[in-house]
């Protein structure tokens, strides 16, 4: 097992810790889903004391990559636990849109496979010596996203869920009183694979279901907005994808006070 050091600037985060920095530790984990072995990536604060709420973290259709990583690593800066989870298994990546859509279709056409592994991430994270184990809840980009959104609908026991342009369809639509979790939902006005006939249905699901629900629309933005990255692959690939500063620091900063509120953090 790998451990990885790394400082995050506190401040800048704008958590109020009252230091500079903070010492976040990263260490990769091997865990499994039946015979599949998952690799995944555990990330906290050292100098917090004690147990604390724990944080999922569902990759991008890419898969578990250095992506996923940094983001665990703010999350744990933020004085959370965070596992970035592995869903395809042997922790592969797409190096083209064709592998990605081969290995995400791969998961996301058995929900009982899907649901497992996404379970085994839960199970691991919640084993971690640093996670209180009643206060889970996860996030996701792009696949990830549509993935956490599919756990609240399936009734997993998630304080929240929060989704960065994640897909909004399903064809399991949630149940009246069966979402446990809280809903955050982060969506580019301009993503094709988002379209806005998508988001008003996903309203209507939401509301029919009493589910307890925010949903954030940037105008202008593309899908996979928060990541950095989206310019190039935009481009290598001729996809619709595109970074947005504003966009990735304003649903950053909302899932900051989502989080605490969802954990009942001052």
């Amino acid at each position: 097992m790998r451990t990885f050091v790394s400082f995050l600037t506190v401040l800048t985060l704008g958590l109020g810790f009252g230091v500079a920095h903070a010492k976040v530790v990263g260490k990769e984990v091997s865990y499994k889903q039946g015979s599949v072995t998952l690799k995944g990536y555990v990330a906290y604060d050292d100098a917090i004391k004690g147990k604390r709420p724990g944080v999922l973290v569902v990759h991008e259709w890419w898969g578990h990559n250095a992506y996923a990583r940094k983001r665990a690593d703010m999350l744990a800066g933020m004085g959370y636990t965070a596992l970035a989870v592995d869903m395809y298994g042997n922790g592969k990546q797409a190096q083209h849109p064709d592998d990605a859509k081969k290995f995400m279709t791969e998961v996301t056409s058995n929900m009982d496979i899907l649901k497992a592994r996404f379970e085994a991430g839960m199970k691991t994270l919640k084993a971690q010596k640093t996670v209180d184990a009643k206060n889970i809840a996860a996030i996701g980009y792009c696949f990830g996203g549509g993935t956490v959104l599919g756990m609240a609908r399936a009734g997993e026991n998630l304080k929240g869920v929060v989704s960065f342009h994640g897909m909004l369809g399903t064809q399991t639509p949630a149940e009246l009183g069966k979402i446990k979790a809280r809903i955050a939902v982060f969506t580019g006005a301009d993503d094709p694979f988002v379209p806005a006939s998508q988001v008003e249905a996903f309203k209507q699901e939401m509301d029919q279901a009493g589910v307890d629900y925010k949903l954030v629309s940037y105008p202008g933005a593309k899908h996979s907005f928060t990541n950095p990255d989206a310019d190039d692959y935009g481009k290598k690939f001729n996809m619709p994808l595109a970074y947005d500063a504003n966009a990735d620091k304003d649903s950053w900063a909302q899932t900051g006070v989502f989080l605490k509120e969802i954990f009942g953090k001052k």
